[in-house]
């Protein structure tokens, strides 16, 4: 059974603070000690680090934590932080409500997915719950995670609460028991299941005995997309009377959620995929209700439910799954940083179309957010920018810093521009003489366009941005590149008509050097004939005038200041 583990360093900042998310780090000693340093240094109140253990086959978390500091008592009670939270249950029919089921399904998850059922065919079925008690520790040991959760926020024993469960469970399988032998469960074949319901509709334990022939029906399906096929069969020979249909409709769609929860069952049905992105490009397009892609024939007909809006339960299901996915330590490309990112826009620009009732906005924000930071570490970092020269290092930083998001992780990736930028290597690249001067300049020009454009915290990203202008400036005055356009137009006209082009065509950087422009082109436009010079060869018309002064807008001269200026 594959598994993932990674640690989560946590912190508190002030008395009242609440718990945020510091770093994630596959290495347990690492965490350990940025927790310990977090309060050594004083940059938090409180640390915490747990430990998450992902299951390839179930695609669930087994959360633990292993290090808890504080200097105030802020702790939160361990129902809170230790799962499952317990849940009152004080008779048999309780066990099966959603919450109760949702709790069950995580307690005995190596045991539905081993046997690949879900959790309302195990407590449906006899052999199941059979096989379940024979196991013997993992029966118990779910009772005991139940009664010690419970009783951290109660004043009850937790011998008293293990006591009061076990006698409730027993009485919850003696009745399955009892119920299988005396037949009450039904094996009907695909078209009887409307008739069935038909029958059922507005009894007391409809769902209680209409689950049992679903539970038995499925036991002979010998994979997930069998089940899958099997309820969509079901499904789709419904009856049309409100109660019965509703029925139907309520019982098959928790099963398929229960089924498409974990990843075990996504996989059979998608298939092999090169790498988690090709696998979550599926699964995206399946909730959008697209079945582009997988092996298997059930896939197209649930994307039709969900085109048509039904199954919300198992729809939610797997926007549940996307999420979990996304935030997993598990790389969507894992040869190449490049790929991963592009991967994360393209994956980001479609699940977004399905952001309503279904997935949440915030959801999907915080699962990329935190799979973005995961992308602006050191080590990610540190490869991705060995062995390129220094201009390609910011085009690649700037490359990440499209494609991620999250304020944190932009003010993180800047920390990694500015070393970048204030390196000598950078300097020395750009005051190679052996390179033209304009085409350097016009490098950090682009360069600086881009850092513009970006979403740098703002007192970063005009930091960034003044480095880039004060190194084109020494570029242009060790070049003596203005000198030099002094000395090759000979005309006051020919010198604007330069360097308009030159700022136009994206030359200068934004700052000190194109401030230096419009004084050269302000004093230019002042010399005593310029506006006759100007239109020597072509009419005086307001159209070529209005053409002029678009030409100044552009480099920052607004017409107040042109018209002022311009010597007749």
């Amino acid at each position: 059974m594959a598994r993932e583990i990674h640690y989560e360093v946590f912190r508190r900042v002030g008395a009242k603070g609440g718990w945020t998310l510091h770093e994630v780090t596959g290495d347990r000693t690492r965490a350990l000690n940025q927790a310990k340093e977090l309060m050594a240094t004083d940059q938090a109140t409180g640390v915490k680090v747990v430990k998450e253990t992902y299951n390839g086959e179930s695609g669930d978390y087994l959360t633990l934590k292993i290090f808890e500091d504080g200097r105030n008592e802020m702790k939160e009670a361990a129902v809170k932080e230790e799962p499952p939270q317990a849940l009152p249950c004080f008779k048999p029919d309780d066990l099966y409500s959603y919450h109760s089921r949702q709790t069950m399904a995580r307690l005995f998850i190596d045991f539905l997915s081993r046997n690949k059922v879900t959790i309302t065919e195990l407590i449906h079925r006899a052999d199941l719950l059979e096989k379940l008690e024979a196991t013997g520790t993992v029966y118990q040991h779910a009772i005991q995670k139940i009664a010690v959760a419970q009783a951290s926020s109660t004043a009850v024993p937790v011998q008293q609460i293990m006591k009061s469960l076990n006698e409730l469970t027993t009485q919850a399988l003696q009745r399955v028991y009892r119920d299988q032998r005396k037949g009450l469960f039904p094996n009907p074949d695909t078209h009887h299941f409307a008739e069935l319901a038909a029958k059922l509709a507005g009894q007391g334990d409809a769902a209680y005995v209409f689950n049992g022939a679903l539970a038995r029906h499925l036991g002979d399906a010998e994979g997930w997309n069998e089940k899958v096929l099997a309820l969509l069969q079901i499904l789709q020979q419904a009856p049309a009377e409100s109660a019965p249909r509703a029925l139907v409709l309520s019982s098959i769609d928790a099963i398929m959620a229960e089924i498409l929860s974990g990843s075990a069952a996504l996989h059979e049905m998608i298939g092999g995929a090169e790498n988690l992105a090709e696998a979550l490009g599926c699964l995206v397009e399946l909730f959008l209700g697209n079945a582009t892609g997988g092996n298997q024939e059930g896939l197209q007909p649930l994307a039709a439910r969900f085109t048509a809006d039904e199954l919300p339960e198992a729809r939610t299901a797997i926007a549940g799954r996307i999420v979990a996915e996304f935030k997993s330590a598990k790389s969507l490309c894992p040869n190449s940083l490049v790929e991963e990112l592009k991967a994360l826009r393209r994956l980001a620009n479609r699940v977004v179309m399905g952001v309503g009732k279904y997935l949440s906005h915030e959801d999907l924000i915080a699962a990329f957010t935190l799979r973005s930071k995961r992308l602006v570490t050191q080590e990610s970092l540190s490869a991705y920018l060995a062995d390129c020269p220094p201009d390609e290092k910011m085009e690649r930083l700037l490359f990440v810093e499209e494609n991620i998001i999250g304020i944190e992780n932009k003010r993180q990736l800047g920390g990694f521009v500015l070393p970048v930028l204030n390196s000598a290597a950078f300097e020395n690249f750009f005051q190679n003489s052996k390179v033209p001067a304009l085409s350097r300049l016009q490098r950090l020009a682009q360069l600086q366009g881009r850092v513009r454009r970006a979403s740098f915290v703002d007192v970063q990203r005009d930091e960034i941005a003044q480095k880039i202008d004060r190194l084109a400036w020494d570029v242009a005055a060790r070049g003596r590149l203005f000198e030099s356009l002094e000395a090759k137009n000979q005309t006051h006209v020919e010198k604007v008509q330069t360097l308009l082009k030159l700022a136009n065509s994206g030359f200068f950087t934004d700052g000190v050097v194109m401030a230096k422009v419009r004084d050269l082109v302000l004093i230019s436009l002042a010399k005593p004939g310029f506006l006759t010079g100007y239109f020597a060869g072509q009419p005086a018309s307001d159209e070529n005038m209005a053409a002029l002064m678009a030409e100044l807008k552009k480099v920052g001269i607004t017409d107040e200041m042109g018209l002022s200026s311009i010597a007749a």
